[in-house]
């Protein structure tokens, strides 16, 4: 059952970061670092939890409430290429933390809940200027935790963009970084670039939560047939153990649920983005038994009779698709025009659409991600730790001296690595 005791008041008391705080004093939402998620599901070992991407209230209504029926602790978020300055959802990096705090209250939602901040890219130098306002603007929003992805960039310019935006992250809140940017089986990721990076951060006594990498996924809708590479994971996994950094799992969508399995039992992977399934389940299209979009013989999309959206919306937000030239997982570019739209649904409609996506989350956190009773664990976390900070997982083992910007660009001069094809690989 979910948490309701004595420890869960004792860690809404102590938990909650300073920005969730200030912004909802009176909250009874559970809102923490993404640090005690990781903590928690590494705590019951062979686990991942969810972080479902809330392209839109539907999905994070849905995402909360599975949570809930699972005790299990979840991330909610949202990506800059989804929720950024250039949004193409509703839902964005400045207002997702007021709407989960509002549904948890609503909800009585019970369970931790991290809002990240997912794949913050930094493609160039005006990208970090712009990061230097841009960072401390959505923790004052309420953010609790952060991707900085610069895997776009050569590894020594992916390090040291780390290294400069570090200061700008609050030391409580949960942090990841990325090396390989996902591109499907082209430009994986390699052991030595991800040692690079981890050793380098580490050395300047930077301990990431979670490191994302380039093991053979895509974003948006599987097509390749080859998905995440096991494998390869738990190598790069398995290099950087030390370190203590856990796997953060990228385009989960369309990846069957024995390989979801896989990375649960065999790897150190604690978080897995799931973002577009999310969206097309709560439209009420077909899809597969792990969320994989089916198309039919002409490549469109198949809408589930009386279920999701209405059958006349849906023909009105496929009209509109038309008239802009959307197709497949460019369907996404129509959260934001519908958002205002879909809300004004009836409420039948509205909950049967929250409703497909809890029945899916839950599925998938129960019974494929091994996440059900964390909860508890990252409540005992916080109530061990005393504070909304549990700290570093690592300390510093490299040397700072070998890590100056100097060396670091000597020593990326020697990684052999295939960055894989030129192109707009964002979700």
């Amino acid at each position: 059952m979910p948490e309701t005791s004595s420890d869960f008041k004792k860690a809404l008391e102590i938990g909650r970061p300073p920005n969730i705080v200030k912004l909802f004093p009176n909250s009874k939402a559970l809102i923490v670092s993404g640090k005690y998620i990781d903590r928690a599901v590494m705590a019951k070992g062979g686990a991942v939890t969810m972080a479902a991407n809330g392209r839109s209230y539907f999905v994070i209504r849905g995402a909360l409430q599975a949570a809930q029926k699972a005790n299990a602790a979840i991330i909610i978020e949202i990506a800059k290429s989804e929720g950024g300055a250039a949004a193409y959802c509703g839902i964005n990096l400045w207002n997702i933390a007021r709407v989960v705090d509002s549904l948890c209250n609503e909800l009585d939602i019970t369970i931790p809940v991290a809002i990240h901040a997912d794949h913050y890219g930094i493609k160039s130098d005006e990208d970090i200027k712009k990061a230097k306002i841009e960072i401390p603007s959505i923790f004052d929003a309420g953010v609790t935790s952060i991707a900085i992805d610069a895997s776009h960039l050569p590894d020594d310019k992916n390090l040291l963009s780390n290294l400069e935006l570090n200061p700008y992250v609050p030391k409580w809140a949960g942090l990841e970084t990325e090396v390989g940017e996902i591109k499907g089986t082209e430009g994986l990721s390699t052991t030595e670039e991800a040692l690079f990076l981890i050793q380098g951060l580490n050395a300047h006594d930077i301990s990431a939560d979670w490191i994302a990498l380039n093991n053979g996924t895509t974003h948006g809708i599987e097509t390749s047939g080859e998905g995440i590479q096991v494998g390869l994971t738990s190598e790069i996994h398995n290099a950087i153990e030390k370190y203590k950094v856990s796997g953060a799992q990228h385009g989960t969508s369309g990846n069957d649920s024995d390989r979801l399995r896989e990375i649960a039992s065999k790897t150190n992977t604690t978080k897995a983005n799931v973002a577009t399934a999310l969206q097309m389940i709560s439209w009420g299209l077909e899809v597969n038994d792990y969320g994989n979009a089916i198309l039919d013989d002409e490549g469109n999309f198949i809408k589930v009779a009386d279920e999701g959206v209405s059958e006349e919306m849906w023909a009105e937000m496929v009209a509109y698709a038309n008239e802009k030239g959307l197709k497949g997982g460019n369907y996404k570019k129509l959260n934001l025009p519908f958002e205002n739209i879909l809300l004004g649904q009836s409420k039948e409609v509205r909950d049967r659409m929250a409703k497909r996506v809890e029945d899916f989350v839950y599925n998938m956190l129960a019974n494929v991600l091994n996440a059900g009773d964390t909860a508890p664990l990252a409540i005992k976390a916080i109530l061990e730790a005393g504070s909304h900070d549990p700290g570093a997982k690592s300390s510093r083992i490299e040397d700072p001296d070998n890590w100056t910007p100097e060396k670091i660009i000597e020593r990326a001069a020697t990684i052999t690595s295939d960055k894989g094809p030129e192109g707009d690989f964002d979700d």
